[in-house]
């Protein structure tokens, strides 16, 4: 059915926000076209705006377009809460070259938008929307439906996404949506059942830039809920009120909704609501659950934004050819590729959304009448989730791969068990199950969770990772409480059990602190959804899902052809076992092209001892060669061998590595030393393996370790995060930018981190832009320009090297004689400087040629002299690139 019939458009409701009506404001003129590099047409144009929303709120926006005089439907695209307007920059260029005019903007207290964060205030946020609309309805590559109303779609993740669904609820011309990872009922995501989701509510707050970020009435309603624990009435109707739930019946646009199973913040029963409330509008919808979420995992970017642009072919362009997709999709993971040591992804589909109760089988559990305790202060609490902790891979995805991390303390739950499984059962949906609840206190609060218990009952394995928190008023009489558990796709296999169990606390929720004691017995068995409508060929499948094993076995066989395809990992090279690290021309070409490298025949090695250097201007390949060190990414060519050992995804040699990349998440209402305990327990080794007080010393954090680490300085938090790198002593340290935010003081502190840790015999290789603090720090440098080694060596050689002139001159030197100097015999590159130039000799040249050539080109010569400043060193050794 096609939404865009005009009788079917006049029964949306007309609803826009008063404050829609005014003209957007374009406070930076009219901005400024540039050409986004790409090497493939078209070329994608490109400018920044800021418009005035009205009462002082600025909003930074860019707009991306093709050439071509041909109006266009546009798409909005909004980003993640914490974030801005450069997270999806890409995906926008990607949607322009397809046939969009796109629209990006930092939301109200993120970015360079100035305004304080509304949540999605629909007078803020919401009537942000609405205002954007009436400019892109000026826009001459913007196709209209009729005037003032512009052709458009909104996509976005999490916050992005639920202003997605806002605003198709307030504004009737939003055409189509595609939200994912969002939440329906913000109040249901951070109160469950009427419980505090505390560390996931203070990660929120923080990643803002802490509660003066917000609007008042935000910041005193979390203050007050954080401070009390408990979820109050006028807290739960603010949430609600600006959540899409209260707007859900005027939702009556295509939309497709693709949430994360590895998701503790806004699990899969949120897009269940989602989806039943605006099917029951009359559009379409289809449901699609990731591998990845907030808890970490798989993100499946490249098919979920393939999917979205589908999406927005179908319904914004109206080609009635695209195949969208199934109405329901799930992605399942079917073990590890033991070629890389990647998960392994696979889809299952269904013609029908299922729901969270389809196919219904009951499943028997024993276990009588049980009491345990509610300790005092809820401490110690279990864990299930933890929220800033789940990596890159994610806890949930090693959940789904058959490790465990969860934690319940005895005398602190009550169990409740299967008989072992007859045959695989695989429950998509949401489990339920019916207990008596009784308490010595007046409220209960019990977190209920199933576990898949293996054969031998040691392994027990929490799917997704996720609880099901319940509030249990006026329990001393006893009552009985229908518990619906979160919603999975899990398969458990034959011989395994199901285990419930109700415990009393849990680290990411509040719980009372008054101690109790709660009994809890059964009152029926324990009902799981099967959904035996979800197969993989359940629905039609789009047709790269068809041409995709051919192409697969067309390279399988051109690799084998080659000899290209290594089946088993080189062994150990003895004469290498105690050099860090050796990188041997390796290369790394960008995703798609067969001559563009981001890292190209780099080599170099790393020595005990040692604080190595990585510098290089933005593009260089520093990242990129960074993760493929730490087994994130595999190289095209080459090889990389830690203390001997070639590395590859998983490989055992990387426990001797410690990393630390874009900074580390901290539970904030923990304190420094509980955070660097628990990540430890979850990688599952050895308490005394840690090393965990030699790594603090080292740190140098002192007493603040005992302090909760909401109240760390930014520079606290980076030794915290460097110390977490640390536990374990790995032999060998990676450091991505640790002095990013820190003021002078602070940076000092943590050179001197870096230079104790190597002191004892360990390597540390640190990747920084500050020049001067890596020439106090380093003792080693390599340095990259485009991809490829340029200089690598002692600090004070690279520095201090004769082939380094600063020629003063009287003024200044105009670019084309630069050019001439610079094409000497003898010289590799000039650049321009505050004091003249500065040049570097190749090894045929000298200063008194040099001079003689200056003279007969008439520069201005004052002075000549060796250079010793990393900085003007660096800027030689690329010729100017950074």
């Amino acid at each position: 059915m096609d939404l865009r019939l005009p009788a079917l458009r006049g029964l949306r409701r007309p609803r826009r926000l008063l404050a829609a009506a005014a003209a957007v404001v374009v406070v930076a003129g009219a901005g400024t076209w540039t050409a986004v590099a790409d090497d493939d047409p078209p070329a994608v144009r490109h400018a920044d705006r800021v418009m005035d929303m009205g009462d002082g709120v600025r909003i930074d926006t860019s707009y991306f377009t093709t050439a071509g005089s041909e109006r266009r439907p546009a798409v909005l695209l909004a980003h993640g809460f914490g974030g801005s307007k450069d997270d999806v920059r890409e995906q926008a260029q990607d949607l322009a070259r397809d046939g969009y005019a796109v629209l990006t903007w930092s939301a109200r207290g993120f970015g360079k938008s100035t305004g304080k964060v509304g949540l999605n205030d629909p007078d803020g946020e919401v009537a942000d929307v609405s205002r954007l609309l009436d400019w892109l309805a000026k826009q001459p590559q913007v196709e209209l439906d009729k005037a003032g109303d512009p052709r458009v779609g909104m996509a976005g993740g999490s916050y992005g996404g639920a202003i997605s669904l806002l605003a198709a609820g307030h504004d009737d011309r939003v055409d189509a949506i595609a939200p994912a990872i969002t939440y329906w009922n913000l109040s249901d995501a951070l109160f469950p059942n009427g419980v505090f989701k505390k560390l996931w509510a203070g990660i929120f707050v923080n990643s803002a830039g802490g509660c003066d970020k917000f609007e008042t009435r935000i910041c005193e309603m979390y203050e007050r809920v954080a401070e009390s624990g408990t979820p109050d009435a006028p807290a739960e109707r603010m949430l609600q009120e600006r959540s899409p739930s209260a707007v859900g019946d005027r939702i009556k646009v295509p939309t497709l909704l693709m949430q994360g199973q590895s998701d503790s913040l806004f699990p899969l029963g949120q897009a269940d609501q989602a989806a039943k409330a605006i099917r029951a509008n009359g559009a379409p919808v289809d449901v699609d659950w990731i591998a990845g979420g907030h808890d970490g995992g798989d993100m499946e970017t490249g098919r979920i934004q393939g999917r979205v642009q589908s999406w927005f072919d179908r319904y914004l362009k109206d080609d009635k050819s695209v195949d969208t997709g199934p109405a329901f999709r799930v992605t399942r993971t079917g073990g590890v590729d033991s070629t890389d040591g990647q998960a392994l992804l696979r889809g299952a589909s269904a013609d029908t959304y299922p729901g969270l109760e389809s196919g219904r089988r009951s499943v028997a559990l024993t276990g009588g009448e049980q009491s345990f305790a509610n300790p005092a202060g809820a401490s110690p609490p279990a864990v299930s989730a933890l929220p800033g902790l789940g990596g890159s891979g994610g806890l949930a995805q090693l959940s789904s791969l058959g490790v465990g991390v969860s934690l319940d303390f005895p005398g602190q739950f009550a169990r409740f068990e299967s008989a072992p499984v007859t045959g695989n059962l695989r429950i998509t949906g949401s489990p339920t199950a019916t207990v008596h609840v009784q308490s010595t206190s007046e409220d209960a609060v019990l977190f209920a969770k199933v576990y898949d218990v293996g054969p031998d009952g040691t392994q027990q394995v929490l799917p997704s990772q996720l609880v099901t928190p319940v509030r249990v008023e006026d329990a001393k009489a006893g009552k009985d409480v229908t518990l619906t558990l979160p919603a999975i796709d899990y398969g458990i296999e034959q011989g395994h059990r199901l285990r419930l169990v109700l415990s009393s606390t849990d680290l990411g929720y509040a719980s009372p602190a008054a101690p109790a004691t709660y009994t809890v017995s059964l009152k029926g068995d324990l009902s799981v959804p099967t959904a035996p409508g979800v197969s993989t060929a359940a629905a039609p499948l789009p047709s790269w899902v068809w041409w995709l094993p051919l192409t697969a076995a067309v390279i399988a066989l051109a690799l084998l052809l080659t000899a290209r395809r290594r089946t088993a990992t080189p062994a150990p090279d003895p004469e290498l076992a105690e050099v860090p690290l050796q990188i041997t021309d390796l290369s790394k070409r960008y995703a798609g092209s067969e001559d563009r490298y981001a890292v190209r025949d780099l080599s170099f090695r790393v020595e005990k001892g040692q604080v190595l250097g990585l510098l290089g201007p933005n593009g260089a390949g520093k990242t990129t060669t960074l993760r493929m060190l730490m087994g994130l990414i595999k190289p095209d060519a080459g090889e990389i061998r830690v203390f001997g050992h070639a590395i590859r995804p998983g490989a055992p040699v990387l426990s001797r590595v410690g990393a630390f990349v874009e900074g580390a998440g901290f539970l904030p209402h923990l304190s420094g030393r509980e955070n660097l305990e628990l990540y430890w327990q979850a990688t599952g080794r050895p308490p005394e393996d840690a090393h965990l007080d030699e790594a603090l010393e080292i740190a140098g954090l002192g007493d603040a370790l005992a302090r909760a680490v909401r109240t760390y300085s930014q520079g606290m938090r980076q030794r915290l995060a460097i110390a977490q790198a640390m536990l374990g002593l790995p032999d060998l340290l990676i450091l991505d930018e640790p002095t990013n935010g820190l003021d002078p003081p602070q940076i000092r502190e943590m050179r001197q981190v870096m230079i104790r840790y190597a002191a004892a015999g360990r390597t540390v290789i640190v990747s920084s832009h500050l020049l001067a603090e890596v020439e106090q720090s380093c003792t080693h440098l390599v340095v990259m320009d485009r991809g490829r080694l340029v200089q690598a060596g002692p600090v004070g050689e690279i520095v201090g090297s004769g082939d380094t002139l600063l020629v003063g001159t009287a003024t200044a030197v105009e670019e084309p004689v630069v050019e001439k100097v610079a094409a000497l015999p003898g010289v590799t590159s000039a650049v321009r400087t505050d004091e003249g130039l500065l040049i570097r000799l190749d090894a045929d040249g000298s200063a008194q040629r040099l001079v003689a050539e200056l003279v007969r080109l008439e520069v201005p010569v004052q002075s000549v002299g060796p250079h010793r400043r990393l900085e003007d060193a660096f800027l030689t050794l690329i010729g100017g690139s950074a």
